[in-house]
């Protein structure tokens, strides 16, 4: 049995747990540790999580089962366009992937999105990431290559969208 609901600015640890064990298990194949723990500290920091939570900037989901948050989704308008969303960020707990939980937080955010009034949801995903085949089932294709610094290091990604 699982529920789904909004994070607060008190869930920034749970968030950031999730994170840092989903971020070990998804990029450690593909990324060196360094970047990794960077990466970790510059996008999960509790500063700066704590900020997108007070201040509405990225919507967080936590989707809980029995009693335990175990995954999570963040997404918002894109700043550069308001008309398209953008799902930030999902990360569901290595035992829990397989449990349908990843499209019941997608399926949360399409909804969210529609009652926005939007009809387009984009992510970006490393070109590396096999999630990329997950978020093809899910309707998402491939718009374009994006190559993102943070700080000395790339996000290689696609971005992909799904029309709503």
């Amino acid at each position: 049995m699982y529920s789904i609901r909004k994070a607060s600015s008190e869930d920034v640890e749970i968030i950031r747990s999730i994170a840092e064990i989903t971020w070990w298990a998804t990029y450690g194949p593909i990324l060196k540790k360094e970047q990794i723990e960077f990466m970790l500290e510059e996008i999960y920091a509790t500063r700066k999580l704590a900020s997108q939570l007070t201040h509405d900037t990225q919507t967080y989901l936590l989707l809980v089962e029995a009693d335990k948050p175990v995954a999570f989704a963040a997404y918002s308008p894109r700043e550069e366009n308001p008309g398209i969303y953008k799902l930030h960020k999902l990360y569901c707990l290595p035992q829990t992937q397989g449990k349908g939980y990843g499209k019941i937080l997608i399926n949360e955010v399409v909804k969210q999105t529609i009652a926005a009034g939007k009809r387009t949801l984009d992510l970006n995903v490393n070109r590396y990431n096999k999630a990329k085949d997950f978020y093809e089932k899910m309707g998402f294709a491939i718009v374009y290559e994006e190559d993102v610094p943070v700080g000395k290091y790339w996000m290689n990604d696609y971005v992909m969208r799904k029309v709503l």
